[in-house]
């Protein structure tokens, strides 16, 4: 009975749809009724049923109705798919827009002209090539200079000019060192830039301004000062320290706030010495530590190969020739048996 009332209240509201309305919806039962009678377990869209409710819903206000194999949300990320399929598509096979590609001989072109004229802008670069037929913009040159390889040749010189002048140059810092009481001292050292070699180092628990001028006395007689030195801004090298330092005829000279690289061999030199010696043993005292400091320079000095030095020692340690593959090869112990310095059997 139920069934009938609402056969015919369909029937009723039919009659005043218009015929567009009705052939759309006989329509869209009709490929509904032709999915369910493919022979599947469950029925399932191909593509081109859902291209079809793709192209329903932009063409019928009333296609959520019918609607009974899928949800309206279904059919709505199917068409933002179908969206984005369609631009993907199109952006790959649209013709190429924009500026044109620089070539390869062009931008070798353009790095030769920065080269070869050091004083020539992109202007002067546009007109060259204006001249010689190529269609390129002033500001497409000033893109690929900026891009342009840098010379070597104004390092090397660097290079060159701080080798020739490092006899001159020297540096000195402090690093600390803790104690097996939880104490701290300071180690100062001046180390020379030419061989790398440690002019003067000692050790104190008060690095007062005072004891540093009496350690830069001792490391500089008779004159043997070189013409710079180098140190950061810490408050123990104040005026006094820098009052004697001139006296000695020397040009101080303190890095930036902050910059250790500007000092960057003493760095490296403070670096070394924790690798090598401090990271592997505990400092009972101020004695101690000026044993084990004196022991590590001299072995920094005689035995230990420096890369900066061609891979040979500060103090210039012979080559050894080995005239016969069966010769002996003996170690010898260094810092207590850290290091081992190796060389021929008598």
């Amino acid at each position: 009975m139920l069934r009938l009332l609402r056969f015919l209240f369909l029937l009723f509201t039919r009659t005043f749809h218009s015929r567009r309305e009705l052939l759309l919806e006989n329509l869209v039962l009709r490929q509904q009724l032709a999915v369910f009678k493919e022979k599947r377990p469950l029925p399932k869209l191909a593509m081109a049923d859902k291209l079809f409710w793709v192209l329903m819903c932009r063409l019928w206000s009333g296609w959520k109705r019918v609607l009974v194999l899928v949800q309206p949300e279904t059919v709505v990320r199917w068409h933002r798919t179908g969206f984005r399929l369609y631009w993907k598509w199109l952006s790959r096979h649209r013709s190429s827009a924009g500026r044109k590609c620089v070539s390869s001989e062009l931008r070798e072109l353009i790095f030769r002209m920065v080269s070869e004229n050091r004083t020539w802008g992109a202007p002067r670069i546009h007109g060259e090539l204006t001249m010689l037929g190529f269609d390129i913009s002033e500001r497409t040159v000033s893109r690929w200079m900026r891009k342009a390889p840098r010379d070597p040749e104004p390092a090397k010189r660097w290079a060159a000019f701080l080798k020739n002048h490092r006899e001159a140059i020297a540096a000195m810092d402090f690093f600390a060192v803790p104690t097996l009481a939880f104490g701290v001292l300071y180690c100062f050292f001046v180390i020379a830039h030419d061989r790398r070699t440690i002019l003067h180092c000692n050790v104190t628990k008060h690095p007062r301004s005072a004891w540093i001028t009496q350690q830069l006395h001792e490391a500089f007689p008779y004159d043997s000062a070189p013409g710079y030195l180098i140190f950061d801004r810490g408050a123990n090298f104040n005026e006094e320290v820098i009052r004697t330092l001139r006296s000695f005829g020397v040009e101080p000279k303190r890095t930036s706030f902050r910059s250790p690289w500007q000092n960057g061999i003493a760095e490296r030199w403070v670096g070394n010495c924790r690798r090598d010696l401090l990271d592997h043993v505990i400092v009972l005292n101020e004695h101690h530590l000026k044993r084990l400091m004196t022991e590590y320079i001299c072995y920094y000095h005689e035995d230990r190969t420096h890369l900066a030095l061609g891979k040979g020692t500060p103090a210039g340690r012979e080559e050894v020739k080995i005239s016969d593959a069966a010769c002996r090869i003996v170690s010898m112990p260094r810092l207590g048996g850290l290091h081992h310095r190796y060389d021929l059997a008598a």
